[in-house]
């Protein structure tokens, strides 16, 4: 098949052959509708992607558990089952760590790696609902009196950075710095992202903790799973704000894109 009958014919687009027409089949006829057809083979090159990601899948959990479906507790060899039930851990993917990190961790290394993660989890958090606010609400009044600067006329997203003065962002990194060192240190025997002075919500002093520790896990895994979607959202937002001139701008904008 692969050297005769579905031979590659340099003249043809790629992936269509002479002598095979619709799903594949021998001297099958194809698809005459043009939009029809780009359709078609757009939905072919997707499904491809995703089984390909599929099958993958299925012949590391088939070889780890014996089945392509089958049960990860049966993996009882998994160097990271010695942290399958920390917080995080959740559905469908369970302990999830591709690059391997965790294998040589010690409790020490993962601790440091959950107080980087919800740390960033919560900057990121911030950070998306920075980009969205300023879209429908703005203070009034002015952000630099001296300068006349109003902010109103601070623009959203990337563009801020040249608009604000420098003096403003120092502030900003003078107060997030005192947060850190001071307010919001993190103490050796309270839990990562536990800290004394913060309440919940992260409200200073704030009441808490949650007394029921069903809803205080529930809670717990809600924030590391949103934090991980921000962190996600958030990088989207930069790269296409930085490259279309809005967080959620046009692609047709981004007139120097190698994919044009």
């Amino acid at each position: 098949l692969e050297t005769n009958l579905l031979a590659a014919d340099k003249s043809r687009a790629p992936g269509d052959f002479e002598n095979a027409g619709r799903l594949g089949l021998p001297f099958a006829g194809g698809i005459e509708d043009a939009d029809k057809r780009a359709r078609s083979l757009n939905s072919e090159i997707a499904n491809g992607r995703l089984a390909m990601m599929a099958i993958t899948g299925m012949l590391f959990q088939d070889g780890f558990t014996g089945s392509a479906w089958g049960d990860w507790s049966l993996y009882v060899d998994s160097p990271l089952r010695a942290f399958e039930n920390e917080l995080g851990v959740q559905s469908p993917l369970g302990f999830w760590d591709p690059a391997g990190y965790c294998k040589e961790d010690t409790a020490v290394d993962f601790r440091r790696r959950r107080e980087s993660e919800l740390k960033h989890g919560r900057i990121a958090m911030i950070a998306t609902m920075g980009y969205i606010t300023p879209e429908y609400f703005k203070f009034p009044g002015f952000l630099a009196p001296h300068l006349g600067l109003k902010f109103t006329d601070v623009p959203n997203g990337l563009a801020a950075l040249s608009k604000v003065p420098q003096a403003g962002w120092a502030q900003y990194v003078f107060f997030v710095g005192l947060l850190e060192v001071g307010f919001l240190k993190q103490e050796p025997d309270r839990a990562p992202g536990d800290f004394a002075n913060g309440g919940t919500l992260g409200v200073p002093n704030a009441s808490g903790p949650i007394e029921n520790e069903e809803a205080r896990k529930r809670k717990l895994n809600s924030e590391l799973a949103n934090g991980r979607l921000a962190m996600m959202a958030i990088i989207g937002m930069f790269f296409q704000d930085g490259l279309t001139g809005s967080a959620w701008g046009d692609w047709a904008l981004f007139t120097g894109s190698p994919l044009r």
